[in-house]
């Protein structure tokens, strides 16, 4: 859960089973009870918080299921390695770019290796959700791993804060893709202003939704000198959104039909989102139909839920075919895909976008074994802290980006 700069909070339920992954939910203090609502799930959670604020107690529904249930808090407490942490062997600098046509400032992360350059450098996107310059779920920091081990390699990184989190303003919420595009934008010019930065070297490092992002930029003029995705969506979120609704009722041991039965109702629901621009009707529309498929809603929660499914940055996701633009996709593009990845499946996934980059003479794919959504290594790999594994970023997907770059950036020194 992310608290947002509005003083509003972002949460995101994972679920590996039923592979979900990054599904948005909504977070609605109410006194001493907190609400959970997953929309596309047509799920929620009430709970009560506990004396010590440490648990939540209550009930879990889901479609023609409730059960008892209690969460249990952890924070992202600073661990002791990390407070005594070494200064690295780079320079770091907090940095500050203005996006002057969303009226809106992002705050962020400058890395630049030791020496006086000029460097190849790249700005990380990170994947769907408000998050920080580290994109950190817990303990695991990704995209600040991902900078540190670059930028010790010679690569400059720039990372930022999303929109409404961190340092940075504005409303993640209000965001469409091509929005994300003009932050993305922003911050290479800020890096090709830079004397350390060779101007004609700036990339692009995507996760997820970020990968997508990149690929929107990397088709307009203003585009980055080369890209690398990983984990990018090849299908529309129409599609995403079906396919996994198909997953969880599969995971719930639904048989054939009631599955089917349970993808045509969320197909029905899309398609009136889709077919209805008034909003206010739509939201109506849309509630009711949840409450006729999960009676154990209530009127608020269901309200609530179609309220999220009826946003701009929803619509524009539902409608969004990742394929579509990419014909005008010139520049370098490393593509990468975790094969366990329960999310954004590989081959179906990598197979689309390599559809869509055909004219682009400079793409190469890569699948990574036992790599997830989440870019994180094989269990068997993680590495052994105060005797509990730690989740690692996968040492064969940063050496892939670190090699593949460096390629780019000799290549157009030539």
């Amino acid at each position: 859960m992310v608290a947002l700069t509005g003083g509003s909070f972002f949460a995101t339920l994972d679920v590996p089973q039923q592979k979900i992954s990054r599904m948005a939910v909504s977070v609605e203090v109410r006194g001493d009870t907190i609400v959970f609502v997953a929309p596309e799930a047509g799920s929620q959670f009430m709970g009560l918080v506990s004396a010590d604020g440490k648990a939540l107690t209550g009930t879990w529904q889901q479609p023609g299921y409730q059960v008892a249930l209690t969460l249990g808090y952890t924070s992202a407490q600073i661990s002791t390695a990390k407070s005594a942490r070494l200064t690295p062997p780079y320079r770091e600098e907090e940095t500050t770019v203005s996006n002057t046509a969303a009226n809106l400032t992002l705050g962020g992360m400058l890395t630049i290796p030791a020496g006086e350059g000029p460097f190849p450098a790249v700005v990380l996107i990170s994947d769907m959700g408000p998050q920080d310059r580290d994109a950190a779920v817990g303990d695991y920091r990704p995209m600040g791993v991902l900078a540190d081990f670059l930028t010790r390699r010679g690569i400059a990184v720039l990372r930022f804060d999303d929109r409404g989190v961190g340092k940075s303003s504005g409303d993640y919420n209000e965001a469409t893709p091509p929005g994300l595009v003009t932050d993305l934008q922003v911050a290479m010019r800020a890096l090709r202003s830079r004397p350390e930065i060779n101007s004609s070297k700036v990339g692009v490092v995507g996760h997820g939704e970020g990968g997508n992002i990149a690929l929107l930029a990397a088709a307009q003029e203003e585009a980055p000198d080369f890209v690398v995705t990983m984990a990018a969506s090849g299908l529309s979120g129409r599609d995403l959104v079906l396919r996994q609704q198909a997953d969880l009722h599969r995971s719930m041991g639904a048989s054939t039909t009631q599955m089917q039965i349970g993808v045509m109702r969320r197909q029905a629901i899309l398609d009136v989102i889709r077919q209805t621009p008034d909003n206010a009707k739509a939201q109506r529309l849309v509630a009711i139909m949840l409450r006729e498929t999960n009676p154990s809603i209530d009127v608020a929660t269901a309200r609530v839920s179609a309220g999220l499914l009826t946003t701009d940055r929803y619509r524009y996701f539902l409608d969004f075919d990742p394929v579509n633009k990419l014909s005008a996709v010139t520049c370098p593009v490393l593509l990468l895909s975790g094969t366990a990845d329960s999310y954004i499946e590989a081959d179906i996934n990598l197979n689309s976008l390599q559809k869509g980059l055909k004219h682009n003479s400079s793409v190469n794919s890569r699948k990574l074994i036992g790599v997830n959504h989440m870019f994180q290594a094989d269990p068997a790999q993680w590495t052994v802290v105060n005797g509990q594994k730690q989740p690692t970023f996968s040492p064969q997907a940063q050496e892939a980006i670190r090699q593949w770059i460096i390629v780019q950036a000799t290549e157009k020194a030539k």
